[in-house]
């Protein structure tokens, strides 16, 4: 994967999340790049005006769509199956979409919502679509985390709020789940020529809390000049999908396109592999 424009000609990209914010400017820039795209999404005119702002931009028709609610595991799975029908390639898989709720609500499948489309989805989809990941090496995973995590801990004992929930701990726990996850991930596949890593976009003016009610929108505005755009957000999630300079490197977050260090919970090899056997029970993925 080279610096010329077209350099991701032939490579198959699934993206979550694509239809807004950081996730939608990726797919423009994945796009302009010749990347095949198959973008998730739960609105569907919305996705629709999406497609037609890729193609309008980058003259690229390679554009499909998979309709999931990623709060649904049985959606998430009809999603995966029905990529996997397609007999593709997937060279990229790029973990985006994400929510915050400033009260607690629950899923289809009974799960806390943060937690179930923040960190469960990022390890439901890439473990369904593993296999044919690592069958198209070299391949890369990227994670859309953030700095959030430094505020989180992985509570075991209320990984649901159910006891306890509050708006900033939920989001931030989902978060460091993101970077365990990817830590993890990256270790068992060492050597498969599947590379994984995670990011922080920065704090980003996009629809993230926008679906909480007027407080949350009002804070939304008023920190909105203090905060990128999803053009700047979506700079290192690119960088990572695509730059040559992190071809082979693995298990590593990123912000403005740098290497970071997370926090220290999030090198914990136990906290990572009780999070992924809690997962796997939860996703009904064999650990």
């Amino acid at each position: 994967m080279s610096g010329s424009k077209q350099h991701l000609d032939g490579k198959t990209c699934l993206i979550t999340g694509a239809t807004n914010g950081i996730g939608r400017v990726t797919a423009v820039a994945l796009a302009g790049m010749g990347a095949e795209l198959f973008l998730t999404y739960r609105d569907k005119a919305r996705a629709d005006e999406t497609i037609a702002e890729i193609r309008q931009k980058t003259g690229n028709d390679k554009i499909h769509l998979l309709e999931a609610d990623l709060g649904s595991q049985s959606q998430v799975r009809v999603a995966a199956a029905e990529f996997l029908a397609m007999g593709k390639p997937l060279h990229l898989l790029i973990n985006n979409a994400g929510l915050g709720n400033t009260s607690r609500t629950i899923t289809a499948d009974g799960i806390e919502t943060v937690f179930a489309v923040n960190h469960l989805a990022y390890f439901l989809l890439t473990m369904l679509l593993l296999d044919c990941i690592k069958r198209s090496a070299p391949s890369r995973i990227v994670n859309v985390a953030s700095e959030a995590h430094r505020f989180g801990t992985i509570n075991f004992d209320d990984l649901g709020g159910e006891q306890r929930y509050r708006t900033l701990g939920a989001y931030s726990q989902s978060k460091l789940a993101n970077i365990l996850f990817t830590y993890e991930l990256a270790r068992r596949l060492a050597g498969s020529g599947v590379t994984v890593n995670c990011l922080h976009p920065g704090g980003i003016a996009s629809g993230l809390w926008t679906n909480n009610g007027l407080f949350a929108q009002l804070i939304m505005k008023a920190a909105k000049p203090f905060l990128k755009t999803p053009e700047q957000g979506a700079r290192t999630t690119i960088y990572l999908a695509s730059s040559d300079e992190v071809a082979g490197v693995t298990g590593k977050y990123y912000a403005d396109c740098k290497e970071k260090i997370s926090n220290r919970e999030s090198y914990d090899l136990d906290v990572a592999n009780r999070l992924w056997e809690v997962s796997a029970q939860m996703t009904g993925i064999g650990a």
